[in-house]
């Protein structure tokens, strides 16, 4: 992991086209900007993994439903 420090107003460049700038700093909270292009997804950890955990439910179910689709039609 690559860990830098920046001030207010101090901004980092990941490759060409995203930027993430300090905007704020009180107490213990820092205020991030970040532009990237709209096709970049960008979210907090917790609602990342939030999305991650959904999707592996929605796929077992699918996979689940298709079993038992498959196990239905072989009775007919």
């Amino acid at each position: 992991m690559l860990v830098l420090t920046r001030r207010l107003n101090e901004a980092i460049k990941i490759g060409d086209d995203i930027q993430v700038k300090v905007l704020g700093i009180d107490g213990d909270q820092i205020k991030l900007g970040i532009d990237a292009p709209k096709n970049i997804d960008i979210h907090r950890m917790e609602i990342y993994l939030d999305i991650q955990q959904q999707n592996s439910e929605a796929a077992g179910v699918s996979t689940d439903l298709f079993k038992l689709i498959k196990n239905n039609s072989k009775k007919d």
